[in-house]
């Protein structure tokens, strides 16, 4: 807490006034085993917030908490109603809860009456033999429905701040279909399930999923600068 404290402290010195954190560093589904393993984190993580709300009050700072392909929208939800704090809320990313089979509209409606601050991005997907495959693409070329998207936050939080997290990276495999990835999804139903796999077949990319790994570091630096430019330029419009 002393730590969390003095980091929040030199944040507000430094002009901030919104926070963003998260529990978990790794995706849930390649870090838990089992069900127990994933409660514990749950338990701990819910800890962890509950110490931290008295220090940005204190300071008169928010904090918002990703959904970090971590917290199900509702798991996210429940954990911030409970602690009723105006200091804590979420940062709502418009793409991570894709890999947790929830539907990203879903997720909005879910997290937008506690959103603090938004990772904005669009994602497209195809089909691989374990799952399917998600990546960042700038903005308006992927499936989101960005307009209703940032309507909707805007709605609940008039001062929301969007923030552009444009990755460029190669596309993450989310391997669904296996036995191990469905270790601590026990309230994940099969129609979830299917409903993603659907949105996945109809909404194929127009290409196959950029790749970015066997380009030079020079190659990378210019991929990145031009989708970041394709994104604020979307966004002007």
């Amino acid at each position: 807490v002393p730590k969390f404290e003095l980091e929040v402290k030199n944040a507000k010195e430094a002009g901030a006034n919104i926070l963003r954190t998260v529990s978990l560093g790794g995706r849930r589904y390649e870090i838990f085993r089992t069900p127990e393993a994933f409660l514990e984190f749950k338990k701990n993580a819910t800890l962890a917030i509950q110490l931290a709300e008295p220090i940005v009050r204190k300071y008169q700072v928010k904090l918002g908490i990703e959904n970090h392909k971590d917290w199900l929208a509702s798991e996210l939800a429940a954990t911030l109603k409970q602690l009723s704090s105006e200091w804590v809320g979420a940062t709502l990313d418009f793409g991570n809860n894709i890999a947790l089979l929830q539907e990203p509209m879903d997720v909005v409606q879910t997290l937008a009456p506690y959103v603090l601050s938004v990772h904005i991005k669009d994602m497209a997907v195809e089909e691989y033999e374990a799952g399917f495959r998600l990546s960042e693409v700038p903005l308006g070329q992927g499936i989101l429905d960005l307009p209703n998207m940032i309507a909707l936050c805007k709605k609940h939080n008039p001062n929301v701040t969007f923030n552009l997290e444009m990755i460029t990276r190669d596309p993450l495999e989310i391997p669904c279909l296996t036995n191990d990835y469905w270790a601590t999804f026990e309230d994940v139903s099969g129609n979830e399930l299917a409903r993603i796999l659907q949105m996945v077949r109809k909404n194929k990319y127009k290409t196959a999923l950029p790749k970015f790994s066997q380009l030079s570091l020079d190659e990378r630096l210019a991929a990145e600068e031009q989708n970041i430019i394709q994104s604020f330029a979307y966004w002007k419009k």
